[in-house]
């Protein structure tokens, strides 16, 4: 039997969830304020242990959207890289990534940048092993033969 599709709970709702919780409410009354099954709300309460999870940030370090957006722009003014930089204040390294990451001269979009960067930025990440099946087999069978993971990783 195929269930309908499920729709998750946006960030505002999440917080309401925890606001709630940390008040002392039941499964049965959070479900009801949402008009969802109280069987549905201990999913986003059991991810964290019961313990409300801190409030993503970003880096100091990372780039900002204003940023990416300078970064656009200066790619449509056909701007180099170096000079791109020099405005921002940052390497020419760091935007040369930032592009080449992103798709490049030709496919760069600052708020598709963005939105990756802050996709791939959750943790916690898959190991490489995980990611790349090549990879994968060549260290299995490396370790079929009694190698040490000192000479795989050599």
């Amino acid at each position: 039997m195929r269930q309908g599709r499920r729709h998750g709970l946006s960030v505002e709702q999440k917080a309401e969830i925890w606001q709630r919780w940390k008040v002392g409410e039941s499964l049965h009354e959070i479900g009801r304020a949402f008009g969802k099954d109280h069987g549905s709300i201990p999913f986003p309460l059991a991810q964290h242990g019961g313990i409300a999870p801190a409030v993503r940030r970003r880096s100091e370090r990372t780039l900002t959207l204003a940023e990416r957006e300078e970064i656009s722009r200066g790619m449509v003014s056909g701007s180099s890289i170096r000079e791109i930089a020099r405005g921002l204040q940052r390497a020419a390294s760091t935007v040369s990534r930032e592009v080449v990451r992103h798709g490049g001269r030709p496919a760069y979009r600052a708020s598709e940048a963005d939105q990756r960067a802050w996709k791939l930025a959750l943790r916690p990440k898959a190991c490489q092993l995980a990611r790349h099946r090549k990879l994968r087999l060549i260290v299995t069978s490396k370790l079929i033969q009694n190698w040490s993971p000192q000479q795989i990783s050599g």
